[in-house]
């Protein structure tokens, strides 16, 4: 038991000792290796990244107006239309009988107004002799020729005419009104008609196929008609992308982009920012979004120049790109030209000496005595790799780019380092 006791005492020593010898080497302490890049003036540009589908810019969804049983379809998926050409045939037979049916009753209507002027037109002469006559009656009565009940009765047959006219009179304009009805209802019906036809409303490519020959399709009637096919100009394309709140304030209408579509590896193709949504994409109705990563939709138009060559190795193509087809978009919103610049990683924070509650931005340069220096920077914009310096660096300086740890937490002002060796030094050694 002593055996052991002593046995672990001696170990915890050595393994102190051994700690102490290997940071200490030589008399000096072992210094932190790190990786250095000197300040350069550089174009900056910077971007705002998302992902997206590329989709037509301009998709009709070709839709049933009324209801029936397709007996047509002469068109299959990714056939090139033209504007005016047939698409979809739907059962005409029920809306030619109601066709049938409303001009029957057009004429029915047409009939009775004929009729209504014809009693009119007698019902007018019955009037003109009976006032007339009550004329007559009236100035024999003054002279005493006729009685009473002469006078009574020519009044009563006066009276009598007058509402008989006057009901002629309210029978054509009932008439008038049922022919219009009845005129409305033709065009109504000749409209079903004509909407058993579905032509193309514009040129371009059918990019979708829903239905298929002999499937029932239900018309618009309270909510809207089932979708039959797809029509998209491919001529015009744009990517629907998604970004994040925080880089939305930073894309602005006709920004300039770069796209790279996934099935086209090794080429970059060119756009401009044509929509940037104003409500955030899966938004409740109280304004929140559902999900915890705000985003807003932004659209790219793809500028044709951009993909023409692509064009001329394509047999039968308007576009190079297929709806759906996965792309990376980076738009471009700001630029700074021949500005100093450090590599992004270089720059990092530490606690302020005149403000307890904000901390400061700086780098740490190197030293020629091999020692680093804190230096509070002031940045701008950056890209991907560079972050512009607005003051604080000039190209004299060479400052620490990693490693992340190192410059994130360890390092100090005034902290001696070594220059980690590049693997062409080691190559050479």
């Amino acid at each position: 038991m002593k055996f052991t006791k002593k046995f672990w005492i001696i170990s915890v020593v050595a393994i102190v000792v051994l700690g102490i010898a290997g940071k200490w080497y030589g008399g000096r302490e072992t210094l932190d290796e790190v990786d250095v890049e000197q300040a350069a003036v550089r174009d900056i540009v910077e971007r705002v990244s998302a992902s997206g589908k590329i989709q037509p810019e301009t998709e009709v969804n070709i839709t049933a107006e009324v209801s029936g049983q397709i007996l047509a379809l002469p068109v299959k998926e990714g056939d090139r239309v033209e504007k005016g050409d047939l698409l979809v045939q739907i059962n005409p037979d029920l809306y030619e009988a109601a066709l049938n049916r409303a001009q029957a009753a057009a004429n029915s209507a047409r009939s009775n107004l004929a009729s209504a002027k014809a009693q009119h037109a007698q019902a007018n002469a019955q009037f003109f002799a009976a006032e007339k006559n009550w004329q007559r009656t009236q100035q024999l009565f003054r002279d005493k020729v006729v009685s009473q009940a002469d006078y009574d009765a020519g009044e009563a047959n006066f009276i009598s005419t007058e509402a008989t006219l006057t009901a002629a009179s309210e029978s054509i304009r009932s008439a008038e009104f049922a022919i219009s009805s009845a005129e409305a209802s033709v065009q109504e019906a000749r409209d079903n008609l004509s909407r058993t036809t579905l032509l193309a409303p514009q040129s371009g490519t059918v990019t979708a196929l829903v239905k298929e020959v002999g499937e029932s399709v239900q018309g618009n009637g309270f909510t809207a008609g089932e979708v039959v096919m797809k029509v998209s100009d491919l001529s015009i394309m744009e990517v629907d992308v998604e970004v994040n709140e925080s880089d939305i304030v930073r894309v602005g209408m006709n920004d300039e982009a770069e796209v790279e579509v996934d099935a086209y590896l090794d080429e970059t193709f060119m756009g401009s920012v044509t929509e940037i949504g104003n409500t955030a994409l899966n938004a409740g109705l109280n304004g929140f979004a559902m999900d915890q990563v705000t985003n807003f939709s932004v659209k790219v138009r793809l500028q044709p120049e951009s993909y023409a060559e692509l064009l001329t190795t394509l047999e039968d193509a308007s576009s190079p790109f297929r709806p759906g087809m996965s792309a990376k978009v980076d738009v471009l919103t700001r630029s700074a030209d021949a500005v100093v610049s450090v590599p992004i990683q270089s720059v990092t924070t530490r606690e302020s000496e005149t403000d307890e509650e904000e901390d400061e931005l700086g780098v740490f340069v190197l030293e020629p005595s091999g020692e680093v220096r804190w230096q509070r920077v002031e940045t701008g914009i950056q890209d991907n790799r560079y972050i512009e310096i607005k003051s604080g660096l000039d190209t004299t300086l060479t400052v620490v780019t990693g490693p992340y740890q190192s410059i994130s937490r360890t390092l100090d002002d005034g902290d001696a380092v070594e220059i980690k060796a590049t693997e062409e030094a080691e190559e050479d050694q």
